[in-house]
């Protein structure tokens, strides 16, 4: 996915920052899967180094060189007055204001740390990612080069939530909580695939040897008595309901 967005975004902006956007935006996602919380801010300010450069270059046709500091609080106040219509309101408004919470965070909000009796940490880390998907999703909104359905598609991988309970190996879902139930352990895989969903040979071959006998038993309870899954009739995906269900029950959470 990152080299079709890549490649979409550089056919309108430099093709350098992009590369550092993209760059930053993986590297805070992969910390705070991996539990490097204030990791994954300090990646989230690199985003914004590159982010607010190329709001630059979209409204000046030039940008701060990189290596040299960035004025952000200057650039917002320029983004925030020019003219209305001049540009979309997103690149004048919204996206400053979102990249100025997340210097904010990684910034100030350690004296907030101590003494409360709260760790924030991850509070503040979900929100970082968070805010990171939302602006890579508004520049494929603003600048992709292709159809709109298929931008749409980007945005919806983009914006998946954060699954650190799965890991991928080449395409093989292994789901890294040995004791969950059969029903919780296909939500847990139809939550981590999205819009794309799965298809009942991928989650037999992704469920453990033992679940597989009455899985599509399992499958059809969930969606037949529950609805916390839908099925097609060739693809298996995860409801709202069942969004809820996972998220309400923090089923996506590694063990201990």
């Amino acid at each position: 996915m990152r080299s079709i967005i890549q490649s979409q975004l550089a056919a309108a902006l430099p093709a350098k920052l992009v590369d550092e956007l993209l760059e930053a935006h993986a590297e805070a996602k992969r910390n705070v899967y991996l539990g490097g919380l204030r990791l994954g801010e300090v990646e989230g300010g690199r985003f914004c180094e590159a982010a607010f450069r190329l709001l630059e270059q979209i409204t000046k046709g030039n940008f701060t060189p990189l290596g040299t500091q960035i004025n952000t609080e200057q650039t917002i106040k320029a983004l925030e007055n020019l003219p209305k219509g001049s540009h979309q309101e997103s690149v004048r408004i919204h996206i400053p204001r979102a990249l100025r919470l997340v210097y904010d965070i990684r910034n100030k909000r350690d004296a907030a740390h101590l003494g409360d009796g709260l760790d924030p940490n991850l509070q503040d880390a979900t929100v970082v990612t968070s805010i990171l998907d939302w602006v890579l999703a508004e520049f494929i909104r603003l600048y992709h080069n292709v159809a709109a359905d298929v931008a749409q598609g980007l945005v919806n991988q983009i914006v998946t939530r954060a699954v650190p309970v799965v890991q991928d190996f080449n395409g093989y879902l292994k789901i890294l909580k040995p004791n969950l139930a059969v029903s919780d352990h296909c939500l847990v895989l139809l939550y981590h695939r999205g819009d794309k969903g799965a298809v009942f040979k991928e989650l037999e071959a992704w469920v453990r040897p033992a679940m597989r006998a009455n899985l599509g038993r399992t499958l059809n309870g969930l969606a037949e008595r529950k609805d916390l899954v839908h099925f097609d009739g060739s693809r298996y995906l995860i409801t709202r309901l069942g969004q809820k269900e996972v998220e309400g029950r923090h089923l996506v959470e590694p063990t201990g």
